[in-house]
Protein backbone atom coordinates (compact mmCIF):
# COMPACT_ATOMS: atom_id res chain seq x y z
CA UNK A 1 0.00 0.00 0.00
CA UNK A 2 2.75 2.45 1.08
CA UNK A 3 4.28 1.44 -2.79
CA UNK A 4 1.47 2.28 -4.34
CA UNK A 5 0.90 5.73 -2.29
CA UNK A 6 4.62 6.79 -3.30
CA UNK A 7 4.92 5.76 -6.72
CA UNK A 8 1.53 7.55 -7.35
CA UNK A 9 2.66 10.74 -5.81
CA UNK A 10 6.27 10.59 -7.48
CA UNK A 11 4.37 9.87 -11.45
CA UNK A 12 1.90 12.76 -10.74
CA UNK A 13 4.90 14.98 -9.67
CA UNK A 14 7.05 14.24 -12.72
CA UNK A 15 4.21 14.62 -15.14
CA UNK A 16 2.98 17.91 -13.55
CA UNK A 17 6.55 19.55 -13.27
CA UNK A 18 6.37 19.01 -17.33
CA UNK A 19 2.91 20.78 -17.65
CA UNK A 20 2.04 24.72 -16.80
CA UNK A 21 3.92 24.82 -13.41
CA UNK A 22 0.42 24.72 -11.64
CA UNK A 23 0.20 24.25 -7.67
CA UNK A 24 -0.69 20.33 -7.06
CA UNK A 25 -4.39 19.93 -5.89
CA UNK A 26 -4.94 19.42 -2.20
CA UNK A 27 -4.98 15.56 -1.24
CA UNK A 28 -6.70 13.47 1.01
CA UNK A 29 -3.59 11.42 2.21
CA UNK A 30 -1.77 13.09 5.74
CA UNK A 31 0.57 15.89 4.83
CA UNK A 32 3.10 13.38 6.06
CA UNK A 33 2.65 10.77 2.83
CA UNK A 34 1.26 13.53 0.73
CA UNK A 35 4.18 15.60 0.35
CA UNK A 36 7.00 15.08 -1.85
CA UNK A 37 10.46 16.35 -1.19
CA UNK A 38 11.34 19.70 -3.39
CA UNK A 39 14.35 20.04 -5.90
CA UNK A 40 15.50 22.69 -8.11
CA UNK A 41 15.79 20.30 -10.52
CA UNK A 42 13.21 17.90 -12.41
CA UNK A 43 12.66 14.64 -11.98
CA UNK A 44 14.24 12.43 -15.09
CA UNK A 45 12.87 9.26 -15.17
CA UNK A 46 15.88 7.70 -14.14
CA UNK A 47 15.63 9.36 -10.91
CA UNK A 48 12.42 8.97 -10.44
CA UNK A 49 12.83 5.26 -10.67
CA UNK A 50 15.37 5.25 -8.35
CA UNK A 51 13.68 7.14 -6.09
CA UNK A 52 10.72 4.81 -6.01
CA UNK A 53 13.59 1.87 -5.65
CA UNK A 54 15.05 3.94 -2.57
CA UNK A 55 11.16 4.20 -1.52
CA UNK A 56 9.95 0.58 -2.08
CA UNK A 57 13.28 -1.23 -0.25
CA UNK A 58 11.28 -3.37 2.13
CA UNK A 59 8.60 -4.70 -1.37
CA UNK A 60 10.14 -7.75 -3.00
CA UNK A 61 11.13 -6.54 -6.28
CA UNK A 62 8.58 -8.75 -8.18
CA UNK A 63 5.55 -7.32 -6.66
CA UNK A 64 7.31 -3.42 -7.08
CA UNK A 65 7.89 -4.46 -10.59
CA UNK A 66 3.97 -4.81 -10.65
CA UNK A 67 2.84 -1.99 -9.02
CA UNK A 68 5.15 0.30 -11.30
CA UNK A 69 4.14 -1.45 -14.43
CA UNK A 70 0.51 -0.96 -13.49
CA UNK A 71 0.87 3.14 -12.56
CA UNK A 72 3.96 3.67 -15.57
CA UNK A 73 0.87 3.72 -17.95
CA UNK A 74 -1.27 6.60 -16.39
CA UNK A 75 -1.78 9.59 -17.19
CA UNK A 76 -1.42 12.17 -15.21
CA UNK A 77 -4.96 13.22 -14.63
CA UNK A 78 -5.87 9.62 -13.31
CA UNK A 79 -2.99 9.86 -10.97
CA UNK A 80 -3.88 13.15 -9.65
CA UNK A 81 -7.68 11.22 -9.29
CA UNK A 82 -5.75 8.88 -7.05
CA UNK A 83 -4.59 11.12 -4.82
CA UNK A 84 -7.15 13.49 -4.58
CA UNK A 85 -10.37 10.86 -4.84
CA UNK A 86 -10.27 8.24 -1.84
CA UNK A 87 -12.79 5.86 -3.50
CA UNK A 88 -11.19 5.77 -6.46
CA UNK A 89 -7.68 5.04 -5.08
CA UNK A 90 -9.32 1.74 -2.78
CA UNK A 91 -10.97 0.98 -5.82
CA UNK A 92 -7.80 1.06 -7.72
CA UNK A 93 -5.68 -0.45 -4.72
CA UNK A 94 -8.46 -3.79 -4.29
CA UNK A 95 -7.68 -3.76 -8.09
CA UNK A 96 -3.73 -5.39 -7.55
CA UNK A 97 -3.27 -8.53 -7.85
CA UNK A 98 -1.10 -8.50 -5.05
CA UNK A 99 -4.30 -7.63 -2.58
CA UNK A 100 -6.33 -9.62 -4.43
CA UNK A 101 -4.31 -12.32 -3.32
CA UNK A 102 -4.38 -11.24 0.04
CA UNK A 103 -7.96 -10.64 -0.07
CA UNK A 104 -8.38 -13.87 -0.87
CA UNK A 105 -6.45 -15.78 1.54
CA UNK A 106 -7.99 -13.63 4.35
CA UNK A 107 -11.43 -14.90 2.53
CA UNK A 108 -9.99 -18.09 2.71
CA UNK A 109 -8.98 -18.27 6.30
CA UNK A 110 -12.48 -16.54 7.28
CA UNK A 111 -14.01 -19.43 5.82
CA UNK A 112 -11.87 -22.01 7.32
CA UNK A 113 -12.83 -20.72 11.11
CA UNK A 114 -16.21 -20.34 9.85
CA UNK A 115 -16.22 -24.49 8.97
CA UNK A 116 -14.56 -24.89 12.58
CA UNK A 117 -16.57 -22.79 14.34
CA UNK A 118 -19.63 -25.52 12.66
CA UNK A 119 -18.01 -28.32 13.58
CA UNK A 120 -17.61 -27.66 16.61
CA UNK A 121 -21.36 -26.34 17.53
CA UNK A 122 -22.34 -29.98 16.22
CA UNK A 123 -20.68 -31.65 18.31
CA UNK A 124 -22.09 -29.69 21.62
CA UNK A 125 -24.92 -32.36 21.83
CA UNK A 126 -22.21 -35.18 22.30
CA UNK A 127 -20.33 -33.02 24.73
CA UNK A 128 -23.38 -32.43 26.56
CA UNK A 129 -24.36 -36.45 26.55
CA UNK A 130 -21.20 -37.32 27.65
CA UNK A 131 -20.89 -34.66 30.41
CA UNK A 132 -24.60 -35.89 32.20
CA UNK A 133 -22.87 -39.61 31.31
CA UNK A 134 -19.75 -38.30 33.92
CA UNK A 135 -22.42 -36.59 36.17
CA UNK A 136 -24.37 -39.86 36.70
CA UNK A 137 -21.32 -42.07 37.26
CA UNK A 138 -20.40 -39.31 40.05
CA UNK A 139 -23.87 -39.36 41.68
CA UNK A 140 -24.09 -43.55 41.76
CA UNK A 141 -21.58 -45.34 40.88
CA UNK A 142 -19.00 -43.71 42.09
CA UNK A 143 -20.63 -43.78 45.32
CA UNK A 144 -21.16 -47.19 45.62
CA UNK A 145 -17.95 -48.29 44.70
CA UNK A 146 -16.75 -45.90 47.64
CA UNK A 147 -19.23 -47.56 49.87
CA UNK A 148 -17.42 -50.37 49.13
CA UNK A 149 -13.95 -49.16 49.39
CA UNK A 150 -15.13 -47.77 53.13
CA UNK A 151 -16.43 -51.33 54.04
CA UNK A 152 -13.49 -52.95 52.64
CA UNK A 153 -11.01 -50.61 54.58
CA UNK A 154 -13.24 -51.43 57.69
CA UNK A 155 -12.77 -54.91 57.29
CA UNK A 156 -8.92 -54.37 56.15
CA UNK A 157 -8.47 -52.75 59.46
CA UNK A 158 -10.27 -55.21 61.82
CA UNK A 159 -8.32 -57.99 60.25
CA UNK A 160 -4.87 -56.28 61.24
CA UNK A 161 -5.98 -55.70 64.22
CA UNK A 162 -7.08 -58.79 64.57
CA UNK A 163 -3.89 -60.33 63.62
CA UNK A 164 -2.04 -58.11 65.42
CA UNK A 165 0.95 -59.35 68.00
CA UNK A 166 -1.02 -58.22 71.27
CA UNK A 167 -4.47 -59.40 69.64
CA UNK A 168 -2.56 -62.85 68.80
CA UNK A 169 -1.19 -63.49 72.63
CA UNK A 170 -4.41 -62.35 74.08
CA UNK A 171 -6.20 -65.25 72.14
CA UNK A 172 -3.71 -67.72 72.83
CA UNK A 173 -4.30 -67.00 76.74
CA UNK A 174 -8.29 -66.97 76.61
CA UNK A 175 -8.03 -70.54 74.58
CA UNK A 176 -4.93 -71.75 77.47
CA UNK A 177 -7.26 -70.52 79.95
CA UNK A 178 -10.72 -72.05 78.14
CA UNK A 179 -8.88 -75.51 78.39
CA UNK A 180 -7.95 -75.35 82.16
CA UNK A 181 -11.35 -74.29 83.00
CA UNK A 182 -12.13 -77.62 80.90
CA UNK A 183 -10.44 -79.72 83.08
CA UNK A 184 -11.14 -78.49 86.04
CA UNK A 185 -14.97 -78.97 85.39
CA UNK A 186 -13.51 -82.75 83.99
CA UNK A 187 -12.25 -82.84 87.68
CA UNK A 188 -14.99 -81.67 89.31
CA UNK A 189 -17.68 -84.64 87.34
CA UNK A 190 -14.79 -87.13 88.88
CA UNK A 191 -16.07 -86.14 91.93
CA UNK A 192 -19.22 -86.02 91.46
CA UNK A 193 -19.08 -89.82 90.25
CA UNK A 194 -20.62 -88.25 86.68
CA UNK A 195 -17.54 -90.22 84.74
CA UNK A 196 -15.67 -93.17 85.27
CA UNK A 197 -11.91 -93.28 86.48
CA UNK A 198 -10.18 -94.73 82.79
CA UNK A 199 -12.66 -92.10 80.91
CA UNK A 200 -11.23 -89.49 83.09
CA UNK A 201 -7.60 -90.05 83.10
CA UNK A 202 -7.74 -90.10 79.07
CA UNK A 203 -9.32 -86.60 78.93
CA UNK A 204 -7.93 -85.20 81.57
CA UNK A 205 -4.26 -85.66 80.67
CA UNK A 206 -5.21 -84.56 76.92
CA UNK A 207 -6.88 -81.35 78.39
CA UNK A 208 -3.72 -80.85 80.39
CA UNK A 209 -1.36 -81.58 77.66
CA UNK A 210 -3.10 -78.43 75.61
CA UNK A 211 -3.12 -76.38 78.39
CA UNK A 212 0.62 -76.36 78.83
CA UNK A 213 1.32 -76.57 74.94
CA UNK A 214 -0.79 -73.41 74.72
CA UNK A 215 0.66 -71.24 78.34
CA UNK A 216 4.61 -72.36 76.71
CA UNK A 217 3.31 -70.45 73.18
CA UNK A 218 1.87 -67.63 75.41
CA UNK A 219 4.91 -67.02 77.52
CA UNK A 220 7.12 -67.36 74.44
CA UNK A 221 4.77 -64.59 72.59
CA UNK A 222 5.02 -62.20 75.02
CA UNK A 223 8.89 -62.58 75.78
CA UNK A 224 9.53 -62.20 71.74
CA UNK A 225 7.58 -58.39 71.72
CA UNK A 226 9.36 -57.41 74.71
Amino acid sequence: MNLTRTSIMRRGSQEQQSQDGSSQPQSWYPPSVASTPTSSKPLTPSASSSSLQRTSSHVPPSEAAGVIAVLKDKSADELRKLLTDKDAYQQFLHSLDQVKIQTNLKDELCKENLQLAEENLQKEPRIMELRNQCRIIRTTELAAAKEKLNELEKQKEEMLKLNSPASLIQRIQESANKTDEESENLHQHLLDREIDLGAFLQKYKKLRTTYHRKTLIHLAAKTSTI
